[in-house]
Protein backbone atom coordinates (compact mmCIF):
# COMPACT_ATOMS: atom_id res chain seq x y z
CA UNK A 1 0.00 0.00 0.00
CA UNK A 2 1.21 3.38 -1.49
CA UNK A 3 2.24 5.85 2.04
CA UNK A 4 0.70 9.44 0.73
CA UNK A 5 2.11 12.73 1.04
CA UNK A 6 0.43 13.30 3.96
CA UNK A 7 1.04 10.37 6.09
CA UNK A 8 4.55 11.07 5.49
CA UNK A 9 4.25 14.05 6.98
CA UNK A 10 2.81 13.28 9.95
CA UNK A 11 5.55 10.31 10.34
CA UNK A 12 8.16 13.08 10.35
CA UNK A 13 5.85 15.15 12.75
CA UNK A 14 5.48 12.59 15.39
CA UNK A 15 9.00 11.12 15.03
CA UNK A 16 10.04 14.93 16.04
CA UNK A 17 7.37 16.16 18.48
CA UNK A 18 5.25 13.71 19.89
CA UNK A 19 6.98 10.37 20.36
CA UNK A 20 10.32 12.03 22.36
CA UNK A 21 7.82 13.16 24.73
CA UNK A 22 5.67 10.23 25.23
CA UNK A 23 2.49 11.98 23.62
CA UNK A 24 0.54 9.71 21.56
CA UNK A 25 -2.83 9.78 20.25
CA UNK A 26 -4.22 8.39 23.57
CA UNK A 27 -2.72 11.61 25.51
CA UNK A 28 -3.79 13.78 22.69
CA UNK A 29 -7.56 13.01 22.89
CA UNK A 30 -7.29 13.14 26.82
CA UNK A 31 -6.65 17.02 26.50
CA UNK A 32 -9.19 17.81 24.05
CA UNK A 33 -11.93 15.84 26.64
CA UNK A 34 -10.25 18.88 29.38
CA UNK A 35 -11.49 21.05 26.82
CA UNK A 36 -14.47 19.41 25.82
CA UNK A 37 -15.69 19.71 29.01
CA UNK A 38 -16.58 23.37 28.33
CA UNK A 39 -19.14 24.75 25.85
CA UNK A 40 -16.24 25.72 23.05
CA UNK A 41 -16.98 25.65 19.06
CA UNK A 42 -13.66 24.38 18.11
CA UNK A 43 -9.98 23.67 19.79
CA UNK A 44 -6.58 23.27 18.68
CA UNK A 45 -3.04 21.92 19.55
CA UNK A 46 -0.19 23.50 17.43
CA UNK A 47 3.01 21.84 17.81
CA UNK A 48 6.27 23.59 16.31
CA UNK A 49 9.85 22.55 16.03
CA UNK A 50 12.24 25.04 14.15
CA UNK A 51 15.87 25.10 13.59
CA UNK A 52 17.34 28.48 11.77
CA UNK A 53 20.50 30.05 10.70
CA UNK A 54 21.69 33.60 9.26
CA UNK A 55 24.90 34.70 8.30
CA UNK A 56 26.10 38.05 7.24
CA UNK A 57 28.78 39.43 5.18
CA UNK A 58 30.08 42.75 5.29
CA UNK A 59 33.51 44.10 4.30
CA UNK A 60 34.76 41.35 2.69
CA UNK A 61 34.39 38.87 5.73
CA UNK A 62 31.44 36.98 7.29
CA UNK A 63 31.30 39.45 10.30
CA UNK A 64 28.74 37.51 12.25
CA UNK A 65 26.54 34.15 12.29
CA UNK A 66 24.00 32.67 14.22
CA UNK A 67 22.15 29.60 14.74
CA UNK A 68 18.74 28.81 16.59
CA UNK A 69 16.24 26.39 17.89
CA UNK A 70 12.89 26.39 18.76
CA UNK A 71 9.94 24.46 19.95
CA UNK A 72 6.94 24.82 21.96
CA UNK A 73 2.91 23.89 21.45
CA UNK A 74 -0.43 26.23 21.89
CA UNK A 75 -2.89 25.56 23.11
CA UNK A 76 -6.43 27.09 21.90
CA UNK A 77 -9.81 27.06 22.46
CA UNK A 78 -12.72 28.84 20.56
CA UNK A 79 -16.25 29.84 22.20
CA UNK A 80 -18.46 32.43 19.73
CA UNK A 81 -16.27 35.60 18.90
CA UNK A 82 -13.86 34.84 22.09
CA UNK A 83 -10.76 32.93 21.92
CA UNK A 84 -8.69 31.55 24.93
CA UNK A 85 -4.75 30.65 24.37
CA UNK A 86 -1.63 29.63 26.19
CA UNK A 87 1.15 28.22 25.38
CA UNK A 88 4.46 26.68 26.49
CA UNK A 89 8.26 25.63 25.23
CA UNK A 90 8.23 22.76 27.15
CA UNK A 91 6.74 19.59 24.89
CA UNK A 92 5.13 16.94 27.41
CA UNK A 93 1.65 15.79 28.77
CA UNK A 94 1.63 18.10 31.99
CA UNK A 95 2.92 21.19 29.81
CA UNK A 96 -0.87 20.54 27.77
CA UNK A 97 -3.01 19.78 30.26
CA UNK A 98 -1.47 23.28 32.15
CA UNK A 99 -2.20 25.10 29.00
CA UNK A 100 -5.34 23.41 28.47
CA UNK A 101 -6.73 24.45 32.03
CA UNK A 102 -5.48 28.17 31.08
CA UNK A 103 -8.17 27.90 28.54
CA UNK A 104 -11.37 27.32 30.19
CA UNK A 105 -11.69 31.12 31.57
CA UNK A 106 -13.93 31.48 28.19
CA UNK A 107 -16.54 29.51 28.51
CA UNK A 108 -18.81 27.57 30.97
CA UNK A 109 -19.00 24.06 31.49
CA UNK A 110 -20.58 21.51 29.63
CA UNK A 111 -21.26 18.12 28.38
CA UNK A 112 -18.15 16.49 27.86
CA UNK A 113 -17.38 15.55 24.26
CA UNK A 114 -14.81 12.94 23.11
CA UNK A 115 -12.31 13.90 20.49
CA UNK A 116 -11.15 11.16 18.55
CA UNK A 117 -7.53 12.26 16.73
CA UNK A 118 -7.44 10.68 13.49
CA UNK A 119 -5.47 11.18 9.98
CA UNK A 120 -7.29 12.90 7.68
CA UNK A 121 -7.10 14.59 4.09
CA UNK A 122 -4.39 14.13 1.70
CA UNK A 123 -3.34 17.78 0.59
CA UNK A 124 -1.17 18.38 -2.06
CA UNK A 125 2.63 18.99 -0.83
CA UNK A 126 3.92 22.09 -2.34
CA UNK A 127 7.82 21.96 -2.01
CA UNK A 128 9.96 19.03 -0.59
CA UNK A 129 10.39 18.25 2.88
CA UNK A 130 13.94 18.86 2.88
CA UNK A 131 16.17 20.77 5.50
CA UNK A 132 18.13 23.61 3.87
CA UNK A 133 20.92 24.01 6.58
CA UNK A 134 21.75 20.66 5.94
CA UNK A 135 21.68 20.96 2.23
CA UNK A 136 25.49 22.81 2.45
CA UNK A 137 28.35 22.87 4.54
CA UNK A 138 29.28 25.84 6.74
CA UNK A 139 32.68 26.63 4.74
CA UNK A 140 30.04 26.06 1.47
CA UNK A 141 28.24 28.97 2.62
CA UNK A 142 30.40 31.37 3.67
CA UNK A 143 32.48 30.90 0.80
CA UNK A 144 28.99 31.55 -1.36
CA UNK A 145 28.90 35.07 0.23
CA UNK A 146 32.41 35.22 -0.75
CA UNK A 147 31.57 34.51 -4.41
CA UNK A 148 28.29 37.03 -4.57
CA UNK A 149 30.28 39.96 -3.04
CA UNK A 150 33.58 39.50 -5.05
CA UNK A 151 30.95 39.43 -8.62
CA UNK A 152 29.62 42.69 -7.51
CA UNK A 153 33.09 44.38 -6.89
CA UNK A 154 34.10 43.16 -10.37
CA UNK A 155 30.93 44.63 -12.13
CA UNK A 156 31.79 48.57 -11.78
CA UNK A 157 34.79 50.08 -9.98
CA UNK A 158 32.53 52.43 -8.07
CA UNK A 159 30.97 50.15 -6.07
CA UNK A 160 32.92 50.47 -2.53
CA UNK A 161 30.73 48.37 0.08
CA UNK A 162 29.06 45.18 -0.44
CA UNK A 163 27.01 43.57 2.35
CA UNK A 164 24.89 40.06 1.96
CA UNK A 165 23.16 37.80 4.02
CA UNK A 166 22.16 34.00 4.04
CA UNK A 167 19.79 32.62 5.79
CA UNK A 168 17.80 29.02 6.25
CA UNK A 169 14.95 27.75 8.21
CA UNK A 170 13.62 24.24 8.86
CA UNK A 171 10.05 23.75 10.62
CA UNK A 172 8.13 20.76 11.28
CA UNK A 173 4.61 21.93 12.56
CA UNK A 174 1.39 19.58 13.54
CA UNK A 175 -1.90 20.50 14.23
CA UNK A 176 -4.28 18.27 16.04
CA UNK A 177 -7.78 19.55 16.51
CA UNK A 178 -10.83 19.38 18.37
CA UNK A 179 -12.97 17.61 15.10
CA UNK A 180 -10.71 15.00 14.86
CA UNK A 181 -8.41 16.25 12.06
CA UNK A 182 -4.81 15.42 12.30
CA UNK A 183 -2.13 17.48 9.83
CA UNK A 184 1.52 18.38 9.61
CA UNK A 185 4.02 20.20 7.18
CA UNK A 186 7.78 20.34 7.02
CA UNK A 187 8.56 23.93 5.57
CA UNK A 188 11.72 24.52 4.41
CA UNK A 189 12.98 28.21 3.97
CA UNK A 190 15.70 30.16 2.54
CA UNK A 191 16.66 33.66 1.54
CA UNK A 192 20.08 35.08 0.49
CA UNK A 193 20.16 39.32 -0.04
CA UNK A 194 22.45 41.87 -1.05
CA UNK A 195 22.76 45.36 -0.74
CA UNK A 196 26.11 47.53 -2.85
CA UNK A 197 26.89 50.94 -2.37
CA UNK A 198 28.07 52.61 -4.66
CA UNK A 199 30.24 55.94 -4.77
CA UNK A 200 30.93 58.64 -7.53
CA UNK A 201 31.86 62.40 -7.22
CA UNK A 202 30.81 62.36 -3.49
CA UNK A 203 27.27 60.93 -4.22
CA UNK A 204 26.59 57.97 -2.49
CA UNK A 205 23.99 55.61 -3.19
CA UNK A 206 22.67 52.12 -2.65
CA UNK A 207 20.78 49.41 -4.53
CA UNK A 208 19.20 45.91 -3.59
CA UNK A 209 18.68 42.27 -4.71
CA UNK A 210 17.80 39.07 -3.46
CA UNK A 211 15.33 36.20 -3.47
CA UNK A 212 14.66 32.31 -2.45
CA UNK A 213 11.32 30.45 -1.49
CA UNK A 214 10.72 27.00 0.09
CA UNK A 215 13.75 25.23 -1.13
CA UNK A 216 17.50 24.51 -0.61
CA UNK A 217 20.49 26.23 -0.71
CA UNK A 218 21.58 24.82 -4.02
CA UNK A 219 18.87 27.05 -5.74
CA UNK A 220 21.67 29.59 -5.31
CA UNK A 221 23.55 28.42 -7.98
CA UNK A 222 26.39 30.79 -9.77
CA UNK A 223 23.85 32.36 -12.46
CA UNK A 224 21.15 33.33 -9.69
CA UNK A 225 24.54 34.51 -7.94
CA UNK A 226 25.15 36.87 -11.08
CA UNK A 227 22.00 37.80 -11.43
CA UNK A 228 21.46 39.14 -7.73
CA UNK A 229 24.61 41.22 -8.41
CA UNK A 230 24.05 42.72 -11.31
CA UNK A 231 20.69 43.95 -10.55
CA UNK A 232 21.80 45.25 -6.71
CA UNK A 233 24.94 47.06 -8.72
CA UNK A 234 23.09 48.13 -11.48
CA UNK A 235 20.12 49.83 -9.54
CA UNK A 236 23.04 51.45 -7.23
CA UNK A 237 24.58 52.62 -10.50
CA UNK A 238 20.99 53.86 -11.62
CA UNK A 239 20.83 55.90 -8.93
CA UNK A 240 23.58 57.48 -8.82
CA UNK A 241 22.80 58.87 -11.88
CA UNK A 242 18.55 60.15 -10.35
CA UNK A 243 17.48 63.69 -10.65
CA UNK A 244 15.21 64.83 -7.82
CA UNK A 245 11.59 63.57 -8.70
CA UNK A 246 8.96 66.01 -9.79
CA UNK A 247 5.86 66.08 -7.30
CA UNK A 248 2.02 66.56 -8.61
CA UNK A 249 -0.49 64.55 -10.03
CA UNK A 250 0.40 62.08 -12.77
CA UNK A 251 -0.05 59.04 -14.76
CA UNK A 252 2.33 56.12 -12.54
CA UNK A 253 3.49 52.98 -14.37
CA UNK A 254 4.40 50.22 -11.65
CA UNK A 255 6.62 47.59 -12.86
CA UNK A 256 6.28 43.71 -12.46
CA UNK A 257 6.97 41.36 -9.82
CA UNK A 258 8.23 42.91 -6.82
CA UNK A 259 5.90 46.79 -7.08
CA UNK A 260 2.96 44.03 -5.79
CA UNK A 261 4.08 45.05 -2.83
CA UNK A 262 2.39 48.30 -2.91
CA UNK A 263 -1.09 45.52 -4.04
CA UNK A 264 -0.08 43.30 -1.20
CA UNK A 265 -0.41 46.45 1.75
CA UNK A 266 -2.78 49.04 -0.07
CA UNK A 267 -4.85 46.00 -1.12
CA UNK A 268 -4.28 43.04 0.25
CA UNK A 269 -4.73 43.81 4.20
CA UNK A 270 -7.83 45.07 3.66
CA UNK A 271 -9.22 42.32 2.15
CA UNK A 272 -8.49 40.05 5.13
CA UNK A 273 -11.37 38.55 7.13
CA UNK A 274 -10.75 39.81 11.00
CA UNK A 275 -11.16 43.53 9.39
CA UNK A 276 -14.28 42.96 6.94
CA UNK A 277 -16.02 41.12 9.90
CA UNK A 278 -15.39 44.10 12.10
CA UNK A 279 -16.33 46.50 9.98
CA UNK A 280 -12.70 48.19 9.81
CA UNK A 281 -11.28 47.47 6.14
CA UNK A 282 -13.02 49.62 3.70
CA UNK A 283 -13.82 46.71 1.32
CA UNK A 284 -16.28 45.69 4.47
CA UNK A 285 -20.03 44.98 3.14
CA UNK A 286 -18.74 45.07 -0.40
CA UNK A 287 -19.10 41.29 -2.10
CA UNK A 288 -20.28 41.55 -5.54
CA UNK A 289 -19.39 45.07 -6.19
CA UNK A 290 -17.30 46.76 -8.34
CA UNK A 291 -14.47 47.86 -6.45
CA UNK A 292 -11.89 47.94 -9.40
CA UNK A 293 -11.49 48.86 -13.02
CA UNK A 294 -12.30 46.04 -14.96
CA UNK A 295 -9.40 43.58 -16.29
CA UNK A 296 -8.13 43.84 -12.64
CA UNK A 297 -8.37 40.07 -11.04
CA UNK A 298 -6.36 39.65 -7.84
CA UNK A 299 -5.95 36.33 -6.24
CA UNK A 300 -4.42 35.12 -3.11
CA UNK A 301 -2.60 31.34 -3.71
CA UNK A 302 -0.97 29.52 -1.47
CA UNK A 303 -0.82 26.49 -4.13
CA UNK A 304 2.34 27.86 -5.85
CA UNK A 305 5.25 25.43 -5.88
CA UNK A 306 7.96 26.48 -3.89
CA UNK A 307 7.42 29.68 -3.59
CA UNK A 308 8.00 31.58 -0.11
CA UNK A 309 4.72 32.55 0.88
CA UNK A 310 3.53 28.64 0.17
CA UNK A 311 1.85 26.13 2.74
CA UNK A 312 1.10 22.94 2.20
CA UNK A 313 -1.28 23.35 4.97
CA UNK A 314 -2.00 26.45 6.81
CA UNK A 315 -1.14 26.43 11.05
CA UNK A 316 -4.66 25.41 11.62
CA UNK A 317 -4.16 22.38 9.18
CA UNK A 318 -6.86 23.23 6.42
CA UNK A 319 -5.07 22.93 3.16
CA UNK A 320 -4.27 26.33 1.31
CA UNK A 321 -6.12 27.05 -1.94
CA UNK A 322 -5.86 29.52 -4.71
CA UNK A 323 -8.30 31.91 -3.96
CA UNK A 324 -10.25 35.07 -5.89
CA UNK A 325 -10.75 37.85 -4.10
CA UNK A 326 -11.16 40.36 -6.87
CA UNK A 327 -12.73 39.59 -10.55
CA UNK A 328 -12.65 41.70 -13.25
CA UNK A 329 -13.11 44.74 -11.04
CA UNK A 330 -15.52 42.80 -8.45
CA UNK A 331 -14.95 41.73 -5.12
CA UNK A 332 -15.73 38.07 -4.74
CA UNK A 333 -14.23 36.87 -1.29
CA UNK A 334 -11.81 37.60 1.98
CA UNK A 335 -8.99 35.79 3.00
CA UNK A 336 -10.31 33.73 5.74
CA UNK A 337 -9.28 31.72 8.71
CA UNK A 338 -11.39 29.60 10.43
CA UNK A 339 -12.66 31.83 12.65
CA UNK A 340 -13.49 34.52 10.85
CA UNK A 341 -14.62 32.54 8.52
CA UNK A 342 -17.45 30.40 11.04
CA UNK A 343 -18.59 34.15 11.97
CA UNK A 344 -18.96 35.44 8.67
CA UNK A 345 -20.96 32.37 7.38
CA UNK A 346 -17.94 32.36 4.31
CA UNK A 347 -16.00 29.68 3.03
CA UNK A 348 -12.66 28.91 4.53
CA UNK A 349 -9.52 29.93 2.29
CA UNK A 350 -6.83 28.38 4.35
CA UNK A 351 -5.02 31.82 5.26
CA UNK A 352 -5.11 30.50 8.78
CA UNK A 353 -1.29 32.04 9.91
CA UNK A 354 1.06 31.97 13.18
CA UNK A 355 4.80 33.20 13.43
CA UNK A 356 5.26 30.56 16.05
CA UNK A 357 3.44 28.67 18.55
CA UNK A 358 3.72 31.67 20.48
CA UNK A 359 1.23 33.52 18.66
CA UNK A 360 -2.71 33.02 18.26
CA UNK A 361 -3.65 32.62 14.47
CA UNK A 362 -5.25 35.62 11.82
CA UNK A 363 -6.32 35.74 8.57
CA UNK A 364 -2.89 36.17 6.22
CA UNK A 365 -2.06 36.45 2.91
CA UNK A 366 0.25 34.03 1.11
CA UNK A 367 0.98 34.55 -2.32
CA UNK A 368 -1.02 37.55 -3.39
CA UNK A 369 -0.90 39.08 -6.95
CA UNK A 370 -2.70 40.41 -9.71
CA UNK A 371 -3.47 38.35 -13.18
CA UNK A 372 -1.91 39.38 -16.48
CA UNK A 373 -3.86 41.61 -19.01
CA UNK A 374 -3.23 41.85 -22.85
CA UNK A 375 -1.14 44.60 -23.21
CA UNK A 376 2.27 44.83 -24.08
CA UNK A 377 4.71 46.90 -21.79
CA UNK A 378 6.01 48.65 -24.38
CA UNK A 379 2.28 50.01 -25.54
CA UNK A 380 1.80 50.97 -22.25
CA UNK A 381 4.78 52.98 -21.90
CA UNK A 382 4.27 54.58 -25.30
CA UNK A 383 0.94 55.93 -24.50
CA UNK A 384 1.96 58.28 -21.16
CA UNK A 385 2.88 61.26 -22.51
CA UNK A 386 4.13 62.59 -18.88
CA UNK A 387 4.93 60.14 -15.98
CA UNK A 388 6.96 57.74 -13.58
CA UNK A 389 7.87 54.00 -14.36
CA UNK A 390 8.52 52.46 -11.09
CA UNK A 391 10.09 49.73 -11.12
CA UNK A 392 10.91 48.99 -7.57
CA UNK A 393 10.04 49.68 -4.24
CA UNK A 394 11.30 50.70 -0.73
CA UNK A 395 9.33 50.83 2.54
CA UNK A 396 5.60 52.29 2.69
CA UNK A 397 2.59 52.53 5.08
CA UNK A 398 -0.82 52.07 4.87
CA UNK A 399 -4.16 52.66 6.54
CA UNK A 400 -7.13 49.84 6.00
CA UNK A 401 -9.97 51.65 7.48
CA UNK A 402 -9.16 54.19 4.94
CA UNK A 403 -6.74 52.41 2.14
CA UNK A 404 -4.51 55.19 1.75
CA UNK A 405 -0.73 54.53 1.18
CA UNK A 406 2.62 56.09 0.92
CA UNK A 407 5.36 54.09 -0.91
CA UNK A 408 8.52 55.15 -1.32
CA UNK A 409 10.47 54.14 -4.84
CA UNK A 410 13.66 52.90 -4.93
CA UNK A 411 14.22 52.79 -8.84
CA UNK A 412 12.02 54.99 -10.82
CA UNK A 413 12.41 56.72 -14.14
CA UNK A 414 10.23 59.63 -16.13
CA UNK A 415 8.24 59.11 -18.96
CA UNK A 416 8.03 61.82 -21.64
CA UNK A 417 6.39 61.69 -24.78
CA UNK A 418 5.78 57.56 -24.43
CA UNK A 419 9.66 57.34 -23.73
CA UNK A 420 11.62 56.10 -20.62
CA UNK A 421 14.12 59.16 -20.39
CA UNK A 422 15.92 59.90 -17.00
CA UNK A 423 16.37 58.25 -13.37
CA UNK A 424 15.05 59.87 -10.46
CA UNK A 425 15.49 60.19 -6.88
CA UNK A 426 13.14 60.33 -4.30
CA UNK A 427 9.46 59.66 -5.93
CA UNK A 428 7.16 58.93 -3.50
CA UNK A 429 3.38 57.22 -4.68
CA UNK A 430 0.53 59.17 -2.23
CA UNK A 431 -3.16 57.59 -2.65
CA UNK A 432 -5.86 55.34 -1.59
CA UNK A 433 -5.62 51.72 -2.27
CA UNK A 434 -9.49 51.01 -3.47
CA UNK A 435 -9.23 54.25 -5.25
CA UNK A 436 -6.27 53.38 -6.75
CA UNK A 437 -7.69 50.05 -8.47
CA UNK A 438 -10.67 52.09 -10.13
CA UNK A 439 -7.96 54.38 -11.71
CA UNK A 440 -6.07 51.18 -13.56
CA UNK A 441 -5.96 52.10 -17.25
CA UNK A 442 -3.59 49.20 -18.96
CA UNK A 443 -2.79 45.65 -17.80
CA UNK A 444 0.49 44.37 -19.24
CA UNK A 445 0.21 40.59 -20.14
CA UNK A 446 3.78 40.02 -18.29
CA UNK A 447 2.94 38.71 -14.94
CA UNK A 448 5.95 38.53 -12.71
CA UNK A 449 6.09 37.01 -8.91
CA UNK A 450 8.95 38.87 -6.92
CA UNK A 451 11.89 36.68 -6.39
CA UNK A 452 11.14 35.40 -3.15
CA UNK A 453 12.11 38.17 -0.57
CA UNK A 454 8.61 39.02 1.06
CA UNK A 455 7.96 39.18 5.18
CA UNK A 456 4.42 40.35 6.24
CA UNK A 457 3.75 42.47 9.17
CA UNK A 458 0.52 42.74 11.28
CA UNK A 459 -0.41 42.53 15.16
CA UNK A 460 2.92 42.13 15.89
CA UNK A 461 3.80 39.03 14.41
CA UNK A 462 5.95 38.36 10.91
CA UNK A 463 5.18 35.90 8.35
CA UNK A 464 6.73 34.71 5.20
CA UNK A 465 5.10 35.91 1.92
CA UNK A 466 4.99 36.45 -1.97
CA UNK A 467 3.45 38.99 -4.36
CA UNK A 468 3.51 39.95 -7.86
CA UNK A 469 1.63 41.46 -10.95
CA UNK A 470 2.29 42.89 -14.24
CA UNK A 471 2.87 45.95 -15.75
CA UNK A 472 0.29 48.67 -14.37
CA UNK A 473 -0.77 52.13 -15.56
CA UNK A 474 -2.32 54.01 -12.99
CA UNK A 475 -3.98 57.11 -14.34
CA UNK A 476 -4.44 60.34 -11.51
CA UNK A 477 -1.90 58.79 -8.84
CA UNK A 478 -0.03 61.55 -6.24
CA UNK A 479 3.75 61.49 -6.88
CA UNK A 480 5.69 63.28 -4.22
CA UNK A 481 8.62 64.84 -4.91
CA UNK A 482 11.90 67.00 -4.33
CA UNK A 483 11.90 69.07 -7.75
Amino acid sequence: MQTSPQDLLIGTAQRRLLEPYELEAGKLERVFGALGAHRIDYADLYFQYSRSESWSLEEGIVKSGSFNIEQGVGVRAIAGEKTAFAYSDEISFDALEDAARATRAIAAAGQNRRTKVARRGQPVRRYEPVDPLATLASEAKVALLGKLERMCRALDPRVTQVMAQLGGEYEVVLIARSDGVLSADVRPLVRLSVQVIAEHDGRRESGHAGGGGRIGYAHFSEAVLQDYADKAVAQALVNLEARPAPAGTMTVVLGPGWPGILLHEAIGHGLEGDFNRKGSSAFSGRIGERVGARGVTVVDDGTLPGRRGSLTVDDEGNPTTRTVLIEDGVLRGYIQDGLNARLMKMPLTGNGRRESYAHLVLPRMTNTYMLAGPHDPREIIAGVERGVYAVNFGGGQVDITNGKFVFSAAEAYMIENGKVTYPIKGATLIGNGPDALTKVRMIGNDLQLDSGIGTCGKEGQSVPVGVGQPTLRIDGLTVGGTA
